[in-house]
């Protein structure tokens, strides 16, 4: 006869697998969008389709996420190459998502993506002296790129933009502003300045409450 250890034992290890074979089939992306798309039931039914706006979409938010990554990537590494001076290329991205996944899955060594978003902000690389601009946009920040900042250049134009559906960067653009007519550099380190400050603000803000 099994003594009380000894039975609590494999029932230490069996207990947390049965807790995570259901887990598995539902909270990780191991099935297509489509099959989720067409099989949302038990997904709905534990909440796993609402995004924090509130609202029920066709995939779970974090599986949402990483759709569409490389694909920027991907464009990114094709429009880097066709720069003049591509070396002195800044990327910059709405948020920290965007540049992670470029930093991520770029074949490029030379290529570093950059945010004013969360800690990015503290990473810009400004020993290098930029003359080119790569700008990855969110959906609903990309109507007046090219008017506010194609100006600053000699020649600016929309090169790409995520096209998967299912992701929830759908319809990033990339922009790409080549042959500065302004200092960059000095511009990014004002923006740095005023990241920082909003950050340091809203934080205190934070404390207060």
């Amino acid at each position: 006869m099994l003594a009380g250890k000894d039975i609590c034992k494999p029932m230490a290890i069996i207990i947390p697998v049965l807790f995570f074979i259901p887990m598995y089939q539902l909270m990780f992306p191991n099935k297509s969008p489509e099959y989720i798309m067409n099989h949302p039931g038990k997904y709905k039914k534990y909440g796993l389709l609402r995004w924090e706006d509130g609202k029920d979409h066709v995939l779970p938010q974090d599986y949402a996420d990483m759709l569409g990554w490389k694909e920027l990537a991907a464009t990114i590494d094709s429009v880097y190459t066709t720069l003049p001076a591509a070396g002195q290329t800044l990327i910059l991205c709405d948020n920290y998502g965007q540049a992670g996944a470029i930093n991520y899955y770029t074949k490029n060594k030379n290529i570093t993506a950059n945010s004013f978003n969360a800690d990015y902000v503290n990473w810009f690389n400004l020993e290098n002296k930029y003359v080119n601009l790569i700008r990855v946009k969110e959906l609903q920040n990309k109507d007046n790129e090219l008017k506010e900042t194609g100006p600053f250049f000699h020649k600016s134009y929309m090169a790409g933009s995520v096209t998967n559906k299912f992701a929830r960067e759908s319809g990033t653009v990339i922009f790409v502003f080549e042959n500065t007519k302004v200092d960059i550099n000095q511009r990014i380190k004002e923006e740095i300045n005023n990241a920082k400050t909003y950050f340091q603000s809203d934080a205190a803000s934070a404390e207060k409450q």
